[in-house]
């Protein structure tokens, strides 16, 4: 048998680093929970150091995925439920809007915006294949403002226009499912990255085609 000595007295930590290494321990925690856990799982970035660390862009696709998920199995539940409930479930609701904003035609036409030398103008298109997402994002200041027009081309697509501030927060503007396109105009609630998050939920490719025109630094696709 082996016999080992215990620990003197002295040898013991006092209680004062154990209360010293329990708040140290409490600190770091905590730190991590505020810089990592909060952006990446949640979206929530109030250092700024998740969207630096690229966690909070992560975070905000996970709430949009777990969002649309959830919409997703409300729909089945409906479509599983008695006509009478499906008929209940199925009432239109009061739309919420960025803007007055009219539906948009298979066939892309120049936008109706004036043409004003400070204004910026850029388009992009891209082919989403079933299940894929995209976001494309503005640069801009508080109180500027964008006109924009997007079309899924024949298809549709979800979407979520949303911002996200340089250091902080995020705003929601207005959601979409299964939407052909949209167009109308965007304000800056406050300064950073503006946009859009699309994902193709049907089973076949989309092409999808954005135009803005306006007050905006830059244009960029995140995802």
């Amino acid at each position: 048998m082996f016999n080992s000595e215990l620990p003197s007295q002295a040898q013991l930590p006092s209680s004062l680093q154990l209360l010293r290494s329990t708040l140290l321990a409490m600190i770091a925690a905590a730190a991590i929970l505020v810089t990592v856990v909060l952006p990446a799982e949640y979206g929530i970035d109030p250092t700024g150091i998740g969207w630096k660390l690229n966690l909070t862009q992560m975070g905000i696709i996970k709430v949009q995925l777990a969002e649309e998920a959830a919409a997703d199995r409300a729909k089945q539940t409906i479509d599983s439920a008695p006509p009478a409930v499906q008929a209940l479930a199925e009432s239109p609701a009061a739309p919420v809007t960025v803007a007055p904003a009219t539906p948009v035609a298979a066939a892309i036409e120049p936008l109706p915006i004036t043409e004003l030398p400070e204004k910026k103008r850029d388009s992009l298109r891209l082919i989403l294949g079933p299940g894929e997402p995209a976001e494309i994002k503005l640069e801009m200041k508080q109180g500027d403002t964008v006109k924009f027009r997007w079309s899924a081309n024949g298809g549709s697509l979800n979407y979520n226009t949303h911002a996200d501030r340089t250091k902080g927060s995020s705003h929601t503007y207005e959601k979409g499912r299964f939407q052909p396109g949209q167009q109308g105009s965007l304000t800056a609630v406050f300064d950073g990255q503006h946009g859009w998050f699309w994902r193709n939920r049907t089973d076949k490719a989309v092409t999808l085609t954005l135009e803005v025109e306006g007050d905006f630094l830059a244009m960029k696709r995140v995802i």
